[in-house]
Parts: structure tokens; C-alpha cells; sequence
């Protein structure tokens, strides 16, 4: 049976759930899940909905379904699936591996346009999956150089999205705001916690008993943008700075993944400086 996924977001009113199942029942959609969920802070309503049923005119929908909504609703009926993303790197490769892994099995459902490297590290590996690697070093160019170059790369591939794999430069606000909500990070930390350089260390110096890892969309505002995915793991005071470290590898590759299925499979909703996600 084929599906359709509509996505809709909107200032929340009285009969929106009503209206919306009354246009799709007219189109002969049958709701398989719906998910709503209204932020009363903001009186802003979000709903992820699965029917089972052919739509015939995406565009016709979303129109009906528009003019059931308050103004200016946000609607997308069966949205691009296969997203594609350009993956950023430096030296680390355990997010990187992991990504490239899953997307060999099929299991990361998306495609990898290319991977860029301000260190050429990488490339060996990433060629073995038949993947592009491009080679931008950052040393000897001014930021702005560097980013122009990078900038030029990325838009040749047109990504849905950009991922940080480890990537350790801080991007400027002019380079985030060519891809404004599509650059997702991981971050090794628990954010807000231990913000920036040595996550680790400083978690060590203050004698935590859990460490984790954010992945979050990149705004200008150094790793508070918002967050996608979280995860911790417990320690204690046996674990050194570097035993934390090694054991943070395996919560950022698997966080950062979590957030990449997520947006692959449309469920998360960008509001302000948080995120809605339909899990």
C-alpha cells in the first residue's frame, strides 16, 4: 500500500486535528499515525501525519489543506526522502565510519554527495566507499578565504545538508547563514554543559558522574543552537580524562546518527531555538 507523509506547522487554533482529517478523509487518505503537538508557550502547532492512500496532485493538497489552516501555515505532502549530505571532517573518524558504514548496508537511508577534510586524513577511507573527498586545507588562508573555498565546494553539490563529523572549526556567521538550518553538528559534551575546547577535561576537572553528547543545528551562536539528540553515560571517579574521551567516541558516533535518521526520515520541527521531534 503507498504511503503519504504530511508534515504541517501552523499558529494553533480550535478543529485544526478535525479540519485536517476532514480534508484528507475528501482525498481518500486513510490516517495511519498522526503525532501533534501543540507548544503552548508559543500557541504553535506541529503534527507529522502517515496515510495510507496515492495522492494524486501533492500541490492540490497542500493547497486544500492551506486553506483549512490558519495563515500561514507550513504544509509539505511527501517531502524528498532521500536526502543528500555533504559531510565535513578533520582528523577524527569514528563519526565519519560510522556514517559511511551505514550508508554501504543501506541502512542510513541518504545520500553522501561528498566528504571534505581540512586534513587529508581522511581520504583514503572515504574513497574505499567510492565517495568523492575533497582536500581544503584551512592553514595559510585567511577564515574568509577558507570558508569562500568551502562554500564553493558545498554549493557545487547542492546537500540537503551539512554534517560536522568532527570538524573543528568554528564557522562564521556568514558561512552559517548560507545554510541556514541545514548545518548539524555533534558536539562532545552534554550541552550546555563544557562548552568549546577540552569537553573532556573540564568534565574531569569538575568530577562529573555522567558524560554525553548534543547534536545540534549550527547557528551563530557557538553550540547553543537547537538540539536534535542527547545521550549520556554514567561514570565515576575511576575514569580519567582520556578513559572519558574514548567512551565519548561511541555516544557522539551514535548521536549524531540518531539525529541524521531522524532528519532523513522528516520527523524533527525547528521552532525558535528548540526543536519538536516526532520520534
Amino acid at each position: 500500500m503507498e504511503q503519504t507523509l504530511i508534515l504541517i506547522h501552523c499558529t494553533d487554533a480550535v478543529g485544526l486535528v478535525s479540519s485536517i482529517a476532514h480534508v484528507l478523509a475528501g482525498n481518500e487518505l486513510n490516517i495511519t499515525t498522526m503525532r501533534e503537538y501543540v507548544d503552548e508557550s508559543t500557541k504553535r502547532f506541529f503534527s507529522r501525519i502517515v496515510c495510507s492512500g496515492k495522492v494524486v496532485d501533492a500541490h492540490a493538497l497542500t493547497d486544500e489543506l492551506r486553506k483549512v489552516l490558519p495563515k500561514g501555515a507550513q504544509v509539505s505532502v511527501n517531502p524528498r526522502k532521500k536526502k543528500s549530505l555533504a559531510v565535513l571532517v578533520t582528523k577524527e573518524p569514528h563519526c565519519l565510519a560510522d556514517i559511511l558504514v551505514r550508508y554501504f548496508f543501506n541502512t542510513l537511508d541518504a545520500e553522501i554527495s561528498c566528504v571534505i577534510g581540512n586534513y587529508d586524513t581522511l581520504r583514503a577511507f572515504t574513497e574505499r566507499f567510492n565517495i568523492p573527498f575533497h582536500y581544503v586545507s584551512h592553514e595559510g588562508k585567511s577564515k574568509e578565504e577558507f570558508e569562500k573555498e568551502l562554500h564553493r565546494l558545498i554549493y557545487s553539490y547542492n546537500p540537503d545538508y551539512v554534517v560536522l563529523a568532527k570538524f573543528m572549526r568554528i564557522l562564521s556567521p556568514i558561512f552559517v547563514a548560507h545554510y541556514q538550518g541545514k548545518i548539524i553538528n555533534i558536539h562532545h559534551s552534554f550541552l550546555p554543559a563544557f562548552m568549546g575546547a577540552n569537553p573532556y577535561q573540564q568534565a574531569y576537572t569538575r568530577g562529573v558522574k555522567i558524560i554525553g553528547a548534543t547534536a545540534h543545528f549550527v547557528t551563530d551562536d557557538l553550540d547553543e543552537g537547537p538540539i536534535i539528540a542527547q545521550d549520556i553515560k554514567p561514570v565515576n571517579h575511576t575514569y580519567t580524562a582520556e578513559v572519558m574521551r574514548k567512551a565519548g567516541k561511541e555516544i557522539e558516533k551514535a548521536v549524531l546518527v540518531k539525529a541524521l535518521s531522524l532528519i532523513i526520515e522528516d520527523r524533527v520541527f525547528v521552532t525558535g531555538n528548540k526543536t519538536v521531534v516526532f520520534d
